[in-house]
């Protein structure tokens, strides 16, 4: 394999303590660790883009990444290598060798995200870091019904973060499902699309409570997004409940696949 090879990296996260994804002046990052882990390896600085920038606090099972390095290695090695400089709480999962010019964030086609609602009186202290809890009675239909309204192609300004700069605030959104997963008190909610706005899930979950605490009718989901007022949506849920669980990409954009591994 020559030097100067781009990587697409697979990177699982317990998100809990770290400030997200993105390097910040104060407080350590994911793109932050896997920087510095690089940078130990190739003895040169390593620019890391990642495919989205998760929130402090939000998990990730399938974040994706990518980087050129000037160092020639297998994609077993990297993934080998990496690990051993990350904290337990941070992994990589799967690497391939990228195709030249080959971008995670600018690449990326379509996003998962699914978060984790716990629906009990008592909090299971098991769950407490990876689920919102949610007291009292939802009404689960109520809730599903809402959430189909998500699903097509809409400006979602009603539902990102105050301050936020996105170009457009325009996204497809393919799939968006509430389920009771079987598990007493575990409620999933899982929105697959093209693009997130921020804080765009956490604020749709914010407005499907309500929903399911009737404090709010299942209609009022599509007069909310067509509103396009941040003050007509429900609150922001908390980030602890987040987690981007898989970024697609077409079909051979991800690169070459001469050296691939996946632990």
């Amino acid at each position: 394999m020559p030097a100067g090879a781009t990587f697409k990296i697979t990177i699982a996260y317990e998100g809990t303590g770290f400030v997200g994804w993105q390097r910040q002046a104060a407080g350590v990052s994911i793109q932050g660790l896997i920087e510095d882990a690089l940078r130990d390896l190739a003895g040169t600085e390593v620019a890391v883009v990642g495919a989205g920038r998760t929130d402090a606090g939000v998990h990730a099972l399938g974040q994706v990444a990518s980087f050129s390095i000037e160092r020639a290695m297998t994609a077993d090695t990297l993934i080998r290598a990496v690990n051993a400089r990350l904290p337990d709480a941070v992994r990589v999962v799967a690497a391939v060798e990228a195709a030249p010019g080959f971008n995670a964030r600018f690449d990326a086609r379509v996003k998962t995200y699914r978060y984790r609602l716990w629906n009990a009186d008592v909090m299971n202290p098991f769950e407490r870091r990876y689920a919102w809890h949610v007291p009292g009675t939802l009404d689960v239909e109520r809730m599903a019904d809402a959430a189909r309204a998500i699903e097509g192609r809409h400006d979602f300004a009603a539902f990102q973060a105050a301050g936020s700069a996105a170009k457009t605030t325009v996204r497809t959104v393919a799939s968006s499902r509430v389920d009771a997963t079987g598990r007493d008190g575990l409620l999933v909610y899982e929105v697959t699309g093209d693009g997130f706005l921020r804080h765009m899930v956490r604020t749709i979950v914010g407005t499907l409570v309500e929903t399911g605490r009737q404090r709010r009718s299942v209609e009022s989901m599509r007069e909310t997004i067509a509103s396009r007022d941040r003050a007509a949506a429900g609150p922001t849920a908390p980030a602890e409940g987040l987690f981007l669980t898989s970024v697609v990409y077409d079909e051979g954009s991800s690169g070459l696949r001469l050296s691939e591994s996946r632990l």
